[in-house]
C-alpha cells in the first residue's frame, strides 16, 4: 500500500520549496492583483435581481434601489422614425425627358398633318393611314374628321399640347411616378376645354396619355442618406427612476417597458455578461502589463524590487475599492448632484503616496492608469477619468520637491484647486447648469483634495513600516530639533551636535550639486555620530576643560574607544527604529579610514611593528553616493574646524587634500562618485565653509573699553566744573 503520510510530507515540503521561489511569489501577487482590480473594476455593487419575461404576471413589488438616468430606447426609436418619415423623398430630374415626349407627340401630329395635305388619296385611304400614324384607337367618325385638312386646329392643338405638357415637366418637382395620372388627367381637361372639334381633343388627350413619361425620378441613395441624418440627429429620449420608485407590482403584467427599466437598474436577471467581464480582464491586464514593461525598460531598480511592486498594486487596488464605494453612493434629495460624486475618487492620494514612497514618474504613471479605470467603472465617462487624471498630476508634483511638512498638507490645496478647474470645465463642455457646475466643482473638487491628503497622510506611517520605505515625510520628523534622539545628542553631547549640524549643512550642498538625495544626507549627518553620546568626553568637541582623558590610555585602546561608537550609533539608531537609509549611513560614514593620530601615536611609542588593520574603523566603506558625502563632510568639518589660521586658499587647500586623501586610501572605491563629482562637492563644500568660517571684526576688550569710557567722562566733568568757576 501507498505510504500517504510520506506523499504528504513530500508535497508539503515541495509547496515551502515553491513558496521561497522569488519568481513564483512575484508571479502569484500579479495574478492576485489582477484577479482583484478585476473584479472590483467588472462586479457591480447591487441588490439581488429579478427573473421576469414580458407578458408574464408579477409575484412581487419591485421598488428602483437608486436613482438612474437611462435612455427609453423604444421611444428614442419612435422618435427616430418619426424624424425619418418627415424627410421628403429626394428626386433628381432628367432633362432630357421633356424635348423626347415633344418630339413624340410633335411627330405625330405633323404625320397627321402631311396626310391631310396629300391631295392624291382618298378620304378612306386617308382615314386608314391616320389610324395606321396613331399609337392609339379612336372611332371611325374621328378619324374622318382628321382626314380633312385643317392647318389652324392642328396648329392650335399642337401649341396648347407642347404648353401643357412643358408646364407640368419644368414645375415644382416635375412629373413623377405617383403623378403621372393626375399630370395626365389635369392635361386633357385642360385641352377639352379649347375651342376645337371633338376630334382634335381625343387626338390631344390620347396623344398625352401615350407619350407622357415622368421627368423626375427619386433619389433612393440621397433620400436614405437625409433619414439617416434626420435619426442621428434625434436627441435620445432620457427617463429619469427615482429612488424608492415602483418599477412593476405585485399581479401586474410585464412589459417591455418594465424590462428595460429593470435592466437599466441591473435588476433584470439574465444571462452572464461573459464578453464585458472577458472584456474587462483583457484590458486590465493590459494595463498591468503597460506598467511593468516602463519599470523594467525605464527603472529596473524598481521592477526589481519585489516589495514596491506589492506596495503599488496594495495603493492601486485601495484607491480602486474607494471608487467603487463612491460611485455606489446614491443621494436621494439630490439625484443629479449624486450622479458627479466619481469626481470625489481621491486619485490624487494614489499619486501623492507613490510619488513620496517610490517615484514621482512612476506615479504619473499609475495616475493615468486609475484615471482610465475609473472612466471603465463609471460606465464610461470620460469628465471622471479626466477630472481624476489633471488632480492626480498635480498631487504628483505638489509633492514630488517636499522640503516640511507644510508642504503636504498645502498638496491638498493645490489638488483641490485643480479639480476645481477641471471639474468647471467639464461642466462647460458637457452643458450642464451653471449653477450644478458651480456648487459640483468647489463641493466636490476640494474634497477631493483634502480627502487625498487626509488618506496620504493617513497611510504613509503604515507604508513606510510595513515595506522599510524612508519617505522625506519620515525624514522631515527626524529632522525635527524635538526629537527626543537630538535633544538628547544636544544635552549629553553638544559639541558632537553643533558638529553635525554644521556637517548637515556641508553635505546637504554637497548632495544637492552631484543630484543626491539632500534630505537623506542631511537627516543622516544629523544622526551619524550619535554613538558619540555613550562615552561623550572621550571626543575633542565635547571637551570643556584641558584634560584630555586619551593621554592616560593607551593609542590602541583609545582607537577601539573611538571607532566603537560607530558600533554604539548602530545599537542607538535601532533602538530609537531609525530608517535603514539612516543606518547605511552611520555604519559607513568612517569607512574603514585610519585613525592616524593614534596610529602615529602607537608608532612612536612601540616602534615599526605596529598592525596598521587595528588602526581602522570595521567599515564598509560608502556603498552610496549619501554614505560617501558624509564621510568627506564629517572629514572636511573636523579639520577646518582645528585650523588657527582659516584663511581661503589654506581651507581650500585642506579641503582638497581630504578628499584626495580619501580616494587613494580607497574609501570611495565602492561609490558611485565621479572625478567630476569631487570637484563639485569641493566647490560646495568651499561654499559653505565661506559662510560659517568668514573673517570676523575683532572687538575691543570689554574691561578696557569700559576704564577707557570712565576716563573720558571723567575728563568732560573736569571741563564742565571749570567753566562755572569762571
Amino acid at each position: 500500500m501507498p505510504n500517504f503520510g510520506s506523499l504528504r510530507g513530500k508535497l508539503q515540503n515541495n509547496a515551502v520549496l515553491l513558496m521561497k521561489k522569488r519568481k513564483f511569489r512575484r508571479g502569484s501577487a500579479a495574478v492576485l492583483f489582477f484577479l482583484l482590480l478585476s473584479f472590483f473594476v467588472t462586479v457591480d455593487i447591487v441588490p439581488s435581481k429579478v427573473n421576469l419575461q414580458p407578458g408574464q404576471v408579477s409575484r412581487e413589488n419591485v421598488f428602483a434601489p437608486r436613482t438612474v438616468f437611462f435612455e427609453d430606447r423604444s421611444k428614442t426609436e419612435d422618435k427616430k422614425k418619426k424624424a425619418a418619415e418627415e424627410v421628403p423623398p429626394q428626386y433628381e430630374r432628367r432633362e432630357e425627358v421633356e424635348p423626347a415626349v415633344l418630339k413624340d407627340i410633335g411627330s405625330v401630329i405633323q404625320r397627321v398633318g402631311n396626310i391631310q395635305q396629300d391631295a392624291d388619296i382618298k378620304e378612306e385611304e386617308k382615314v386608314k393611314k391616320i389610324a395606321g400614324v396613331l399609337p392609339f384607337t379612336l372611332p371611325e367618325d374621328r378619324l374622318h374628321t382628321l382626314s380633312v385638312l385643317d392647318r389652324e386646329s392642328l396648329a392650335i392643338l399642337s401649341g396648347e399640347v407642347n404648353a401643357q405638357v412643358s408646364r407640368w415637366m419644368n414645375t415644382g418637382t416635375g412629373v413623377t411616378g405617383e403623378n403621372l395620372n393626375n399630370v395626365i388627367g389635369d392635361i386633357n381637361q385642360k385641352l377639352s376645354g379649347i375651342m376645337l372639334s371633338k376630334a382634335y381633343i381625343d387626338l390631344g388627350q390620347g396623344l398625352v396619355k401615350h407619350f407622357m413619361r415622368p421627368n423626375t425620378f427619386e433619389n433612393a441613395e440621397k433620400t436614405r442618406l437625409l433619414q439617416a441624418a434626420a435619426r442621428d440627429s434625434v436627441s435620445p429620449v432620457m427617463v429619469t427612476i427615482r429612488k424608492e420608485e415602483k418599477i412593476v407590482g405585485a399581479g401586474d403584467v410585464v412589459t417591455l417597458e418594465h424590462i428595460q427599466k429593470l435592466e437599466a437598474l441591473g435588476l433584470s436577471r439574465g444571462g452572464v455578461p461573459w464578453q464585458s467581464i472577458t472584456g474587462n480582464a483583457l484590458l486590465v491586464a493590459l494595463l498591468m502589463v503597460v506598467v511593468l514593461f516602463y519599470l523594467y525598460q525605464q527603472n529596473r531598480e524598481i521592477y526589481t524590487n519585489a516589495g514596491v511592486l506589492y506596495l503599488m498594486g496594495i495603493i492601486v487596488v485601495v484607491i480602486v475599492v474607494v471608487a467603487k464605494g463612491i460611485l455606489a453612493i446614491e443621494l436621494t434629495r439630490s439625484p443629479e448632484f449624486g450622479a458627479l460624486l466619481g469626481y470625489m475618487v481621491p486619485i490624487g492620494a494614489a499619486g501623492m503616496l507613490i510619488a513620496i514612497l517610490i517615484d514621482s514618474r512612476v506615479a504619473v504613471l499609475v495616475v493615468s492608469v486609475l484615471s482610465l479605470l475609473l472612466a471603465l467603472m463609471a460606465g464610461g465617462q470620460v469628465n471622471f477619468g479626466v477630472v481624476g487624471l489633471v488632480g492626480g498630476i498635480t498631487g504628483v508634483y505638489s509633492v514630488s520637491k517636499l522640503s516640511q511638512r507644510g508642504d503636504l498638507a498645502r498638496a491638498g490645496f493645490y489638488t483641490s484647486a485643480a479639480n476645481i478647474a477641471a471639474i468647471t470645465v467639464m461642466g462647460l463642455v458637457s452643458n450642464a447648469s451653471p449653477a450644478l457646475v458651480v456648487s459640483s466643482a468647489f463641493i466636490l473638487g476640494t474634497t477631493n483634495g483634502i480627502l487625498s491628503s487626509i488618506l496620504t497622510n493617513g497611510s504613509l506611517p503604515y507604508l513606510e513600516n510595513a515595506f522599510g520605505i524612508t519617505s522625506s515625510v519620515r525624514l522631515l520628523e527626524l529632522s525635527h530639533p524635538n526629537n527626543p534622539l537630538l535633544k538628547k545628542l544636544l544635552t549629553e553631547a553638544p559639541g558632537t551636535y553643533h558638529h553635525s549640524i554644521l556637517v548637515g549643512n556641508l553635505a546637504e550642498a554637497a548632495a544637492g550639486a552631484v543630484g543626491g538625495e539632500s534630505l537623506l544626507v542631511r537627516v543622516g549627518a544629523y544622526y551619524h555620530d550619535i554613538g558619540k553620546i555613550k562615552r561623550p568626553y572621550f571626543f575633542i568637541e565635547n571637551q570643556l576643560s584641558s584634560d584630555n582623558p586619551h593621554d592616560k590610555i593607551a593609542p590602541t585602546l583609545s582607537t577601539l574607544i573611538l571607532t566603537s561608537h560607530v558600533r554604539d550609533g548602530l545599537e542607538l539608531a535601532r533602538e530609537h527604529k531609525l530608517p535603514q537609509s539612516i543606518l547605511k549611513i552611520i555604519e559607513q560614514h568612517h569607512g574603514s579610514s585610519l585613525v592616524t593620530y593614534f596610529y602615529h601615536k602607537a608608532r612612536e611609542n612601540g616602534g615599526d611593528n605596529i598592525n596598521e588593520d587595528e588602526f581602522r574603523y570595521e567599515g564598509p566603506k560608502p556603498q552610496t553616493k549619501e554614505a560617501a558625502i558624509v564621510m568627506l563632510a564629517d572629514s572636511v568639518e573636523a579639520a577646518v574646524r582645528s585650523m588657527q589660521n582659516r584663511t581661503h586658499s589654506r581651507v581650500e587647500g585642506l579641503v582638497r587634500k581630504i578628499l584626495r586623501d580619501k580616494l587613494m586610501d580607497g574609501q570611495l572605491d565602492e561609490c558611485d562618485l565621479t572625478f567630476k563629482d569631487l570637484e563639485k562637492i569641493t566647490e560646495a563644500f568651499l561654499r559653505v565653509l565661506g559662510g560659517i568660517f568668514h573673517s570676523r571684526v575683532e572687538y575691543p576688550d570689554l574691561s578696557k573699553e569700559m576704564e577707557r569710557r570712565k576716563t573720558r567722562h571723567a575728563g568732560y566733568s573736569k571741563q564742565s566744573a571749570g567753566r562755572g568757576s569762571a
